[in-house]
């Protein structure tokens, strides 16, 4: 991740103003010599922030992330759950949606994060923007509507914590459509990368992928059904993670064992996939990005609570290619993010962090395939 120092602020706002400025000017501006000028500007080049003479400042400074937000109503059974009857439990209700949880992980591991998404002028999507904010999202730039109710999905989960059925209100992702990308284009663009998941319509996927296709696309599938509306255009994605059978819709190919893997995972890599992370529940996570594969596979857990472990490993997984780490390690880290989300009974743990996720990491057994 790019860190960027006070001085390189400085120096930063005025090449804003004049890209030709010399070192000298930048010195007296500051009251600093041109030596450490030259070693600040040299500094700005290797972090990408600048680009060469005259000092064209690269403005990605943010990961944006376009998807769903919404309002999760969660059942859980003290016992056994017994379909068709009433079960002793609790419910709770939180902030939810794969596009937002993914916006909050981020946000969690220090990432500058936009969100992206439409609520209604309800008192969900009142809670949705002012707890989002909290947490460190920048939430400016959300689309706020008055006929359609903000997002809401209600999940009953099983005696093992994990969702046994849900239901998924959703209509209002209707109006993230392609004016609405249109006019968040100038900021979207200046993403280091954009985070789709696949609550938008085909036809709005289509044209914002297409919109941003010069910057690093992530995907997340969301579900068997909605992955469908990537197909077309899977190859414009720098890095995917479908599941198993998402994998399977998206490529063709019956996957039921190693073999149909590495088919699978080729088949990708020549569409123009950079990075192809297929999950495999119990039996790990399967890894490819055209250079090395493998599986991982980490111990067993009882989850306190198994939603969001997807999100948190997508979040985990963009701040692993923003640090440039190699795939291996992208998804060790990104396992331990699955981890430490699954330790709590929220959707998204309270304490996610990379220092968190390095301690889990350091006493993860991982096993290769």
């Amino acid at each position: 991740m790019r860190i960027i120092t006070q001085r390189e602020q400085e120096i930063i706002a005025i090449i804003r103003e004049n890209p030709f400025v010399s070192q000298q000017e930048i010195a007296d501006a500051l009251s600093i010599t041109r030596s450490s000028v030259a070693v600040h500007i040299t500094n700005l080049i290797k972090k990408g922030i600048i680009r060469g003479r005259g000092y064209v400042v690269d403005e990605r400074d943010h990961v944006s992330v376009i998807g769903g937000a919404n309002m999760d109503i969660m059942g859980y059974p003290f016992t056994t759950l017994r379909r068709g009857d009433s079960n002793p439990g609790q419910v709770s209700l939180s902030l939810g949606g794969v596009g937002r949880n993914i916006a909050e992980n981020l946000a969690r591991l220090g990432v500058n994060t936009k969100l992206f998404t439409v609520v209604g002028n309800d008192i969900y999507g009142d809670k949705i923007i002012q707890d989002s904010l909290k947490t460190g999202i920048d939430m400016s730039h959300v689309l706020k509507i008055n006929d359609l109710g903000t997002g809401t999905y209600l999940a009953i989960l099983n005696g093992e914590n994990d969702m046994d059925v849900a239901i998924a209100s959703m209509d209002i992702f209707s109006r993230l459509d392609e004016k609405y990308l249109e006019d968040n284009q100038g900021i979207i663009s200046k993403s280091q990368a954009i985070v789709f998941d696949t609550n938008l319509e085909e036809k709005v996927l289509t044209f914002g992928v297409n919109l941003f296709q010069d910057n690093d696309l992530y995907l997340d599938t969301v579900s068997h059904t909605k992955a469908l509306r990537a197909k077309k255009i899977i190859g414009k994605f720098h890095t995917i993670k479908p599941n198993r059978l998402e994998a399977e819709a998206l490529s063709g190919i019956k996957i039921t064992g190693r073999g149909d893997l590495d088919q699978a995972a080729t088949y990708f890599h020549r569409e123009g996939v950079r990075n192809v992370i297929i999950t495999l529940g119990e039996e790990g996570v399967y890894y490819s990005d055209g250079k090395s594969t493998g599986i991982l596979k980490a111990e067993k857990v009882i989850p306190k609570n198994a939603t969001g472990a997807g999100d948190a490993f997508q979040a985990a997984l963009v701040y692993a290619n923003l640090e440039g780490m190699e795939i291996r390690d992208k998804l060790i880290f990104s396992m331990g993010a699955s981890l430490l989300a699954m330790d709590s009974y929220d959707t998204i743990n309270k304490e996610m962090s990379t220092a968190n996720i390095q301690k889990i990491i350091k006493n993860l057994e991982v096993t290769s395939c």
